[in-house]
């Protein structure tokens, strides 16, 4: 197997200190290529950047109808949020709507992201809870899952618990893969994460984008998970984060979302076309200088869409007093 080229470097100084090889693609709802990079076949860990794939299982299990989940909730449910107030308010709506508590999450407990937040819980003398989380909306969509399925919600986490494999039958009809038990391990949050090649990824967002190859109830339910999230992009992330500022940006016409480990994936939504891409190293700020570059390039940005990605296109490296002492930028001329 050939190596990923070098897709992004990071300098200091006038010196290139770091390399990070990479690989993307770009695709249809048929599959077809629109562009290109690296091995595309390799199965990888998509982490969180399929959580708007794994919200299907609401569909498919009939949770969305029967706890009439609103958009806001939806934008939860695929979120990696900073566990800002409106985040931490909206899960523990969330929980309540469905009849559940904090106590019944099963993501376990970590600082918030976002600085603020956590320097208000360190004034107040709290602990940080599950709500701060930042997988705590999408297991609190799992456990809507749980509740309409009618099943024990003690374990949703596991493999073989019921609202998992709804996840994972949701996941293949919308890549068009078998996901392999061989090819599974466990998410930082603890749910099961299953690899499977970008070029499988790409195709399903796509599709997502679309409906095409999809049941219809699918491809409804894709289109008010993409709506969701696109309106509702605070919801998503946070203050200051790519995947809110972009797809605030581009106001429905891109939905973007990453995962651990260096992988980003999305739709251009106009086009029809899915990405997807993970940098070998796990380097998140070169997957981000990645991704902006790639929307640059493929997603007809006007001038304000333009100045929000330039922004991760070519971020600066800066010291801890403030100074700029390097970049991130592209290894390659054009992707």
């Amino acid at each position: 197997m050939d190596a990923n080229p070098i897709l992004i470097e990071q300098t200091r100084g006038s010196y290139v200190e770091n390399r990070h090889r990479a690989a993307f693609v770009i695709a249809d709802a048929q599959g077809n290529i629109i562009a290109s990079a690296g091995d595309i076949a390799r199965p990888v860990f998509p982490r969180s950047a399929i959580k708007s794939m794994q919200a299907l299982a609401m569909v498919t299990s009939g949770a969305i109808d029967r706890f009439h989940i609103s958009n806001e909730e939806l934008a939860l449910a695929c979120a990696s949020h900073h566990g800002e107030d409106v985040h931490v308010l909206g899960v523990t709506q969330f929980l309540d709507h469905v009849g559940l508590a904090p106590m019944d999450l099963e993501c376990g407990a970590h600082q918030p992201t976002n600085a603020r937040a956590r320097e208000a819980l360190r004034r107040a003398g709290e602990e940080p809870t599950a709500l701060h989380n930042n997988c705590s909306g999408k297991h609190s969509g799992m456990l809507s899952v749980a509740r309409a399925l009618g099943v024990d919600t003690h374990g949703y986490v596991e493999r073989n618990h019921p609202v998992q494999q709804s996840v994972r039958r949701a996941i293949e009809a919308v890549v068009g893969e078998h996901l392999s038990e061989d090819l599974c391990g466990t998410d930082g949050c603890s749910i099961p994460t299953w690899a499977a090649p970008l070029t499988a990824f790409a195709r399903g967002f796509a599709r997502m984008a679309t409906g095409q190859g999809l049941p219809d109830d699918l491809a409804t339910a894709a289109h008010r998970i993409f709506d969701a999230a696109t309106t509702h992009p605070m919801l998503v992330a946070g203050t200051g984060h790519l995947d809110t500022l972009v797809m605030a940006a581009f106001a429905g016409r891109v939905m973007q979302k990453g995962g651990a480990e260096g992988v980003q994936c999305g739709a251009i939504r106009d086009k029809g076309w899915g990405y997807a891409l993970k940098v070998d190293d796990g380097n998140m700020l070169a997957s981000q200088t990645l991704v902006a570059n790639l929307l640059l390039q493929f997603a007809d940005p006007d001038d304000n869409q333009r100045a929000v990605l330039g922004k991760f296109a070519r971020p600066a490296i800066k010291n801890v007093r403030g100074f700029e002492v390097g970049e991130m930028r592209l290894a390659v001329p054009q992707l």
